[in-house]
């Protein structure tokens, strides 16, 4: 059984199930998820917790089967939590887990909590995740997308009787916010703690927060992730693709890994184009280039829109950038790898923003090469 993690408050109030399994890469969602699973439990007599971390090819899963039936003198009911952070639970593993999804059924002693980080396709459709989705209550957690981010922020802070400005000034705010904190959420989460402090709401209907309250008090803490950037670059966001590159370089990112990156994409582009000529559908020619997700649905947007000469300017200019970033000088290109990626950058997306403006998907993308 499927539920969304804005179905939680809905659900809990229909009573707790006996299995959750919790999966994504967002750990502030799924932690404040199994936080408010475990507060409702143990209202509901569940005063005993175990904890299970799945490490190493050689992991105990009789020590996991055994907790389910082992309650002490002191406890009725008891919550026995499975973390495996690399999402493959081996073998055993996947017997054991098969094991604890039926025995749930009949066992109303135990609530097991199963957590994991963001699984493919592939590990879905498994025997083992099959029965706990089939036995229990699964809950994908999906990263908050970047456009939804001020949206987010400003949810967070109303929560805490805070807002910022009505209209455009508001939304300045929020996107500046959103901006400081891009790709991490749960340092977004510990800045808008941050503020309940600092301004603390004293009387109803009081909380507006200024712009200068909000740069003055939250920290640079973006992080940024070179797969994120290609999302941004095919989404044919050019001021943000150029800002996250600052960032990479700042981080003190590899100017070559940056590079496989945008190449890589590029490479997909023309690869999936190529399958589309030959007669080969769309989406079983991104199902064999291994593009999925996110970035699934921009190919889907762009690819139609995409010439095969723009293709083909792009991976000429994907080769000059691989030498540059070696060491080796191109004529009419800058020499400093960091200035070549930014070009390389704002060309894929111009040629991106192009079919998304053409389908109003996307806003208007300024051009980011820098010479």
């Amino acid at each position: 059984m499927q539920l969304a993690p804005a179905q939680l408050s809905e659900h809990l109030k229909r009573g707790l199930k006996r299995l959750y399994t919790l999966y994504g890469d967002e750990p502030l969602l799924v932690q404040e998820f199994a936080d408010a699973l475990r507060a409702a439990a143990r209202g509901q007599g569940y005063t005993e917790r175990t904890v299970h971390t799945v490490a190493g090819a050689h992991f105990d899963w009789s020590e996991v089967l055994a907790s389910g039936g082992s309650l002490s003198l002191f406890a009725d009911k008891q919550i026995v939590e499975v973390r495996i952070p690399s999402g493959k639970p081996g073998k055993d593993g996947s017997v054991a887990l098969q094991q604890l999804a039926e025995r749930a059924q009949g066992d109303d002693s135990t609530l097991t909590l199963v957590m994991l980080p963001r699984l493919d396709g592939a590990t879905t459709k498994g025997a083992w995740f099959g029965a706990l989705d089939s036995f229990g209550v699964t809950v994908k957690f999906e990263p908050i997308d970047r456009r939804m981010l001020p949206q987010w922020i400003a949810q967070r802070l109303q929560l805490q009787g805070q807002r910022v400005a009505s209209g455009e000034e508001g939304q300045h705010t929020l996107q500046f916010f959103a901006d400081r904190v891009e790709g991490n959420l749960l340092a977004a989460h510990q800045e808008i703690q941050k503020l309940a402090l600092l301004y603390p709401v004293k009387a109803a209907g009081d909380g507006l927060l200024g712009f200068d309250q909000i740069e003055n008090a939250v920290l640079n803490v973006a992080r940024y992730d070179v797969f994120k950037l290609s999302e941004a670059v095919l989404g044919g966001q050019a001021l943000r693709a150029a800002r996250m590159i600052d960032g990479l370089q700042a981080e003190g990112q590899s100017e070559v890994l940056v590079h496989w990156a945008l190449a890589e994409d590029i490479r997909s582009m023309k690869r999936v184009k190529d399958a589309i000529h030959a007669g080969r559908p769309m989406p079983m020619a991104l199902r064999d280039n291994r593009v999925w997700g996110a970035k699934e649905k921009l190919f889907e947007r762009v690819l139609p829109g995409m010439s095969d000469a723009a293709l083909a300017k792009l991976l000429d200019a994907a080769q000059k950038v691989d030498g540059i970033v070696k060491g080796m000088k191109q004529p009419d290109w800058p020499a400093s790898g960091w200035q070549s990626l930014h070009r390389l950058a704002g060309m894929v997306c111009t040629l991106s923003a192009a079919p998304l403006r053409a389908g109003g998907t996307a806003s208007r993308a300024a051009p980011v090469g820098r010479n």
